[in-house]
């Protein structure tokens, strides 16, 4: 550390505590016996850190299983300088990221953050689209074994991935190179995660929304959407999803948002293909649940049933799957993980099968029954 006051200190993060001592404890220890400091270094494992005896600056490893333990975290001296997450990929997705950054980036003028980890084989999961995305302050370095010494490795660990790399250059590639080359099982592969600004919101003319009912075991999920037909693409704009919901207070919840009426600026209501009017905005539920519709209705809410037929759950996941999709996970960060994890079903052998499966798809029953006038291109039903 540059700072010889002992007022910058680190912090090394991982997704579960317990694998902090056999991971980045140790690598941090031998990196200190390897550049020849060990005896400016004194490591400790109850509390697990190391500190730099020159400044009494320290090095902190915590996990990242209670988050909210972390608001109260602060170093004995100075303020935090460096953090390093490891395996960043196995963190929660970019909110709980933010939340973590809040907690520890508080004073100093500089500040540096190390992200390591195994690209996913999914070219759409959280931690590869984070790092694609634009950062003018951000370096990223991929690497791979055919960077360092061949006698790190062994001679075995090298046939082996030459073998792999003759037999199944894909899975190599992952593998070895690290390159998230994608399972293919992905149902939806026309994502596009980024910020969805409220200007561009505001110039949006057709809103749509849709609601799967659930309580105790499942959570209701409402969504709120845009549809540009002229680019064929769907924006995600809002959501309420929740356990243990009433159909008295998911009503409530919608009238607080004000997407129970008209009048909003730049904001319509579509009751049916080809039309805005001045009618409140329609939600169209899961029509399995009349009783269910009839107290949203009783609530406030102008809520009609969905079409459903025999194959309508594949036909409305295949008219979703060809159009380009457009989630900012700020907004909607349950459907941005619902829609970049949503995978065919595998076999034993993990081979992909067409199969849709019937669990973590609560927001993608919403925006399909949102958009279920247009998937049927059906006219109004009250």
């Amino acid at each position: 550390m540059a700072d010889k006051t002992g007022n910058s200190s680190a912090i090394v993060f991982r997704a579960v505590g317990v694998t902090l001592r056999d991971s980045v404890y140790s690598q941090i220890a031998w990196a200190i016996a390897a550049l020849g400091v060990s005896h400016l270094w004194r490591g400790t494992i109850s509390p697990m850190q190391f500190t730099y005896l020159p400044t009494g600056a320290k090095i902190y490893f915590r996990g990242l299983d209670n988050p909210a333990k972390l608001k109260s975290i602060k170093p004995q001296k100075g303020n935090f300088r460096f953090c390093w997450f490891e395996e960043f990929s196995e963190l929660a997705g970019p909110n709980f990221l933010r939340n973590v950054m809040q907690s520890i980036q508080r004073g100093g003028d500089s500040f540096t953050v190390f992200r390591s980890f195994n690209p996913p084989i999914s070219r759409i999961n959280w931690a590869n689209a984070f790092i694609s995305e634009p950062d003018e302050q951000a370096v990223t370095l991929l690497t791979n074994y055919t960077q360092v010494p061949p006698e790190w490795l062994g001679e075995s660990f090298l046939r082996e991935a030459e073998r792999l790399r003759t037999i199944n250059p894909t899975a190599y590639l992952h593998e070895y190179m690290g390159e998230p080359t994608g399972t293919g099982g992905e149902v939806f592969q026309s994502l596009e995660v980024r910020e969805i600004t409220s200007a561009e919101i505001n110039q949006m003319g057709y809103i749509y929304q849709g609601l799967d009912f659930g309580f105790a075991v499942d959570p209701a999920c409402f969504i709120r959407l845009s549809y540009d037909r002229k680019k064929d693409t769907i924006y995600f704009l809002d959501e309420i999803y929740k356990l243990g919901m009433s159909n008295k207070q998911l009503a409530d919840t919608i009238k607080e948002k004000g997407y129970h009426q008209t009048g909003r600026p730049g904001q319509f209501s579509v009751l049916f293909d080809g039309y805005a009017g001045p009618e409140k905005t329609v939600v169209t539920c899961d029509c399995a649940e009349p009783k269910s519709i009839a107290d949203l209705r009783d609530n406030g809410i102008k809520a009609i049933p969905c079409h459903k037929e025999p194959g309508c759950v594949s036909y409305r996941v295949k008219w979703l799957q060809h159009r380009k999709i457009v989630i900012d996970p700020a907004r909607t960060p349950n459907a941005y993980r619902e829609f970049v994890a949503y995978s065919y079903d595998t076999d034993k052998d993990g081979n992909i099968l067409s199969r849709l499966p019937d669990k973590d798809n609560h927001t993608i029953d919403a925006a399909a029954y949102a958009l279920d006038r247009l998937i049927y291109r059906r006219g109004v039903s009250a």
